[in-house]
């Protein structure tokens, strides 16, 4: 088999279709492109829950008469419940928070909002036990152990609010996802039909390919490249429209305060060898099915 002819073949089978080619590579990069975000985006993810869920924890507040009462934690209502607490399996430390200790953060939390600190005093924030569990995701159990106890008013739990922030992120990966799985199935028509159309311009030739005993895979390999090599630039294609939207957008909002930031690292490696295989893989099955089912001879 002479490579140079097949290559041959390749080039000029892309260059005759070179509209089709051009919509393909262009429907396959976005495709791309928008599978890279959903990786990109499912990293990040389970970035943010690692950094966040070590800092989870659950507040158990108290009612008036202890918030009002025992400022220090000193009496035995306050003391029982702060001793049970730390003798929990469970529960990696136990913090107690008075009225002023919790005006204090309010204030700082609120400090752009005078207005709200002009109604709010430490009388109306309760006192609380900031509880530090050994494994976040178990709060459930300390919530159902403490709601309703005698001297405890509320049990909130922190995760409970990172839990509506991932599912919105989750929602973003899965609309990422989703918009790739869309642009290519449109690729895979593309390719398909740009091998169809291929072929028949040059069912000549072929035809006398075959007739000097050409096998039919020697003839057919040139479409089966044409459909690889359209998706490897689209592939390319997608991956510098990752780095140029990571370098131009991403680094701006993405500055690791509250979402981690996504390192170049990241990007070019796992993401962009997936891209790139996926390309390759997809094309090339799609390709040969192609040729299986619409150029029999």
């Amino acid at each position: 088999m002479r490579a140079s002819f097949v290559f041959s073949e390749v080039v000029t089978g892309l260059r005759r279709n070179v509209t089709m080619t051009i919509a393909m590579i262009l429907t396959t990069a976005v495709s791309l492109a928008m599978l890279g975000f959903g990786l990109l985006a499912v990293g990040t993810i389970d970035k943010m829950k690692a950094n966040f869920l070590a800092d989870v924890e659950v507040s158990v507040y108290l009612v008036n008469d202890i918030s009002s009462g025992d400022p220090n934690c000193s009496q035995s209502a306050c003391q029982s419940l702060r001793q049970d607490l730390q003798r929990n399996d469970g529960v990696e430390s136990v913090v107690f928070e008075n009225r002023e200790q919790s005006y204090e953060r309010f204030k700082k939390m609120f400090e752009s909002q005078p207005e709200l600190l002009a109604l709010t005093g430490p009388e109306a924030l309760p006192a609380s036990l900031h509880v530090k569990l050994k494994n976040p995701e178990r709060s459930q159990a300390i919530i159902q152990e403490y709601t309703g106890k005698p001297g405890v008013s509320k049990v909130d739990d922190q995760q409970k609010a990172l839990d509506r922030v991932f599912n919105a992120l989750n929602g973003v990966r899965n609309l990422a996802f989703g918009a790739a799985l869309i642009m290519a199935i449109a690729a895979l028509m593309l390719i398909a039909n740009t091998i169809q159309v291929s072929a028949f311009t040059r069912r000549t030739e072929v035809g006398i390919m075959r007739l000097v005993g050409a096998t039919r895979w020697y003839t057919q390999l040139p479409f089966l490249l044409e459909a690889v090599v359209a998706g490897l630039v689209g592939a390319i294609i997608g991956i510098v429209f990752l780095v140029l939207t990571k370098v131009l957008l991403l680094d701006l909002v993405l500055t690791g305060d509250v979402f981690p930031a996504v390192g170049m690292l990241e990007l070019l490696f796992p993401v962009a060898p997936i891209l790139l295989a996926v390309s390759v893989i997809i094309s090339a099955i799609t390709g040969y099915v192609t040729l299986r089912l619409y150029v029999r001879h």
